[in-house]
């Protein structure tokens, strides 16, 4: 009997160390974060010196609420970033190329322009369009996108135009985009007034404030749009264009070495294919346009 019951502890243990050991092994598969390769491009390229803010580490300013260029994952995210989407992507690629860890820094879109500033962060990709206001206190890499800034109404508003905007009583944008720059701007520059625009934080509070009826219409890039119309039905996005923008990342004035650095990298992923790719990922054919 004795015996017996040796017999059977001694194969209650062996059973429990094999499920231990599966967990273990569910456990460390389950943590295990998908690293892209680097294309042969991309390595060995003839890069300046340069310097960063903190050794080693490449660091982006961005408002990861700007579908589908930046957002929080749901999970570890683009290669164990915990945030996903096409800058992100594009920032990774810069740092792997330049030998740098990214590191991204989350805030509000006005924030984040502060930052590379004020020498907080070494760059900023957040669906950044490039103008000439922004120009006097940040440079600006090559172009690796187009953004293209529309407008959402409900589906039964009487705003069927961009032209019709001049008869809003109040346009909602978000915070620091040139969405807001370009509406809060007088008439006789072709804008509409700051007291006819309210400036939100992102732009899913200015999509909420419009489905509230706190305001007629939201000005936001095409991107996002797509995605915040998809998600609340009873909204739609008006046929014309507000205007047409080109993407670009930023460094801090004169920063000359870090964004020619950038840029080599940057212009290699955009003549090699990999910026549409990515793009492509993200945003279909018939969005893009």
């Amino acid at each position: 009997m004795k015996k017996i019951i040796a017999m059977l502890l001694a194969l209650v243990m062996v059973l429990s160390l094999g499920a231990m050991a599966f967990a273990a092994e569910e456990e460390e598969a389950a943590d295990e974060v998908e690293i892209p390769e680097i294309p042969e491009y991309l390595t060995g390229l003839d890069l300046p010196e340069f310097t960063t803010i903190e050794e080693g580490k490449l660091i982006m300013s961005t408002n990861a609420s700007f579908p589908p260029y930046e957002m929080v994952a749901d999970g570890e995210g683009f290669a164990g970033t915990g945030f996903e989407g096409i800058d992100v992507e594009i920032a990774w690629y810069l740092a792997q190329a330049t030998g740098l860890e990214l590191v991204i820094d989350d805030m509000e879109f006005p924030s984040a322009l502060i930052a590379v500033q004020d020498n907080k962060s070494d760059m900023m990709l957040a669906g950044l369009t490039y103008n000439e206001e922004r120009d006097e206190v940040m440079d600006f890499s090559t172009s690796y996108a187009n953004g293209v800034q529309v407008v959402i109404v409900p589906e039964d508003s009487d705003i069927e135009t961009v032209d019709d905007l001049a008869n809003a009583e109040m346009i909602g944008t978000q915070s620091g985009t040139t969405g807001y720059i370009y509406c809060s701007d007088t008439p006789e520059n072709g804008g509409y007034g700051e007291d006819h625009v309210t400036a939100y934080e992102n732009g899913a509070t200015a999509v909420q404030a419009l489905l509230n009826g706190q305001i007629d219409a939201v000005v936001i890039d095409n991107g996002p749009a797509q995605e915040y119309v998809a998600a609340n039905p009873g909204l739609k996005i008006l046929d014309t264009e507000f205007t047409n923008e080109d993407y670009c990342l930023a460094v801090d004035q004169d920063n000359t070495q870090l964004l020619d650095a950038l840029n080599t990298v940057l212009e290699a992923m955009i003549d090699n294919g990999l910026v549409e790719e990515i793009v492509s990922h993200y945003v279909s054919a018939d969005e893009a346009e």
